[in-house]
């Protein structure tokens, strides 16, 4: 008995050891703003506060003065309660967060179209600009009323403000934004290069930690949705289903083991959470011969865009080392061949990698991800699997990710206000002038004594003549 309960404590206390580890170790970012927009009051949500942004906060971050918080009649159930109140903007508003840690830092912005008594959100209509880059244009909320919107990006931050503005698209327009986060980002999470997906060539792409990314999909391959309760970077994943072109040939595989992160090899936890990695997608063989098959996931994107397609691997599958080697493909291009996971690992079981591409859009809107079977690939074994996808959209030449505008083309096209009143003060005072002359030439006319011009056939009168002229005038 005492033998057993020993155990017990023992194993309870490696079960608090572990847990105090990962608590410990969880992110915990530099830059950290959490706001609620429009509200009065701070809300909770997945044990985050964020804070409100009424001129009475000190944590505002609210620099503008034309605009207006609202309240939203009636919800859903279960909505959390940063999606209850907006703030609402009738000119260019923007909010600036100070930056301790330079870097690459993460952008979240959460909309919810609902309505009130005194304004409908879902006739907004807006461009959003994040410093010198444009997040947004002509933007109304999202295409689902009642259904909240959450646009990301990831954008490298190098002065010591991060400014998010936010301008109506015409004067007769309002934009809304329901809450803000601004992350700095861990350091691993975009590294400086990638492979270039060119055709059939493979070529190294330079600076990816230097452009900005937004955030298109990201799926858990096999598995469930994860929130961001169980994500460090508090990001959602979900499931691969409305993605996969087809599950033929395909098995689902769940992990109850520990995945066994590394220091500098593979992924870290921020890179991709447990709850990633501990499923996947695999093709195996049930027999002496190897599956003729891929697996393909298809995601609708814009064109005119590069890609960044992040492919997430974790053998969690294999019985042994060394016994799983497969393709890697991008629209349809070989991107990698013969991935041995278990010496990019470090020959260790269950211990997260990724790979990174970049990738053009084509004429299609499609980006397409496959892992297939490879020349090296061996009957019995697992021969591909996938475990999670992310694609980001990349900035164009513009510093865009939404049109071909930049930023200052963005708030030139706004119709200031000052400029409204101030062509009918010039006109005003240009009557008031006018009425002052006039007034001014009427007095003067006024003031000024009657004259006559002098005859010019006056004859020259003599001294004597006059004498006598005066006499006669005497008498």
């Amino acid at each position: 008995m005492e033998t057993l309960l020993s155990r017990l404590g023992f194993s309870l206390f490696l079960l608090c050891t572990f847990a105090l580890y990962d608590l410990s170790s969880s992110f915990s970012p530099v830059d950290n703003y959490l706001i609620n927009c429009g509200a009065s009051l701070d809300s909770v949500v997945d044990n985050r506060r964020f804070v409100s942004d009424s001129s009475d906060s000190p944590d505002s971050h609210l620099s503008s003065a034309q605009t207006f918080s609202l309240c939203a009649g009636t919800l859903l159930p279960g909505l959390p309660q940063i999606y209850h109140t907006a703030r609402v903007f009738n000119a260019p508003s923007k909010y600036v967060f100070n930056v301790k840690d330079p870097g690459m830092h993460m952008v979240r912005l959460h909309f919810h179209r609902f309505s009130s008594s005194r304004l409908n959100l879902g006739n907004s209509h807006f461009h959003v600009l994040v410093n010198e880059l444009v997040a947004l244009t002509n933007f109304s909320g999202g295409n689902l009323v009642g259904t909240p919107k959450v646009m990301e990006y990831l954008l490298w931050v190098n002065s010591e403000k991060l400014e998010i503005t936010f301008v109506p698209a015409k004067k007769s327009n309002f934009a809304f934004v329901n809450a803000i986060e601004v992350i700095s980002a861990p350091k691993d999470l975009i590294l400086e290069t990638a492979q270039l997906v060119n055709g059939d060539e493979i070529e190294e792409f330079e600076g990816l930690n230097k452009q900005a990314f937004e955030v298109a999909y990201r799926v858990t391959v096999g598995g469930v949705k994860v929130t961001p309760f169980n994500d460090s970077l508090w990001r959602t994943w979900m499931p691969d289903d409305a993605y996969l072109k087809s599950s033929e040939g395909s098995t689902k595989v769940y992990f109850g083991g520990r995945i066994k992160y590394q220091d500098d090899v593979g992924a870290s936890r921020e890179v991709g959470p447990d709850n990633v990695y501990d499923s996947t997608r695999l093709i195996q063989s049930k027999n002496g011969s190897i599956p003729n098959v891929n697996l393909t996931w298809e995601f609708p994107v814009m064109e005119d865009y590069k890609y960044l397609v992040r492919m997430h691997f974790c053998d969690i599958a294999s019985i042994s080392l060394g016994l799983l080697f497969f393709n890697v493909y991008v629209n349809g291009h070989l991107a990698y061949k013969d991935l041995d996971l278990s010496a990019s690992t470090n020959y260790v079981l269950a211990s997260p990698f990724y790979v990174d591409f970049v990738v053009d859009a084509d004429h299609s809107g499609i980006v397409s991800v496959s892992v297939g079977p490879s020349s090296k690939s061996m009957a019995y074994t697992v021969d591909a699997l996938l475990n999670g996808v992310e694609i980001m959209k990349m900035n164009n030449s513009a510093f865009s990710l939404d049109g071909k505008l930049p930023a200052v083309m963005l708030l030139k096209c706004w119709p200031r206000r000052s400029v409204g009143i101030l062509l009918p003060l010039i006109a005003l005072l240009c009557l008031l002038l006018s009425f002052l002359a006039i007034m001014h030439r009427r007095k003067n006319k006024a003031d000024t004594v009657p004259w006559s011009k002098l005859p010019m056939d006056v004859h020259e009168i003599s001294p004597k003549q006059s004498k006598v002229q005066l006499s006669n005038m005497v008498t």
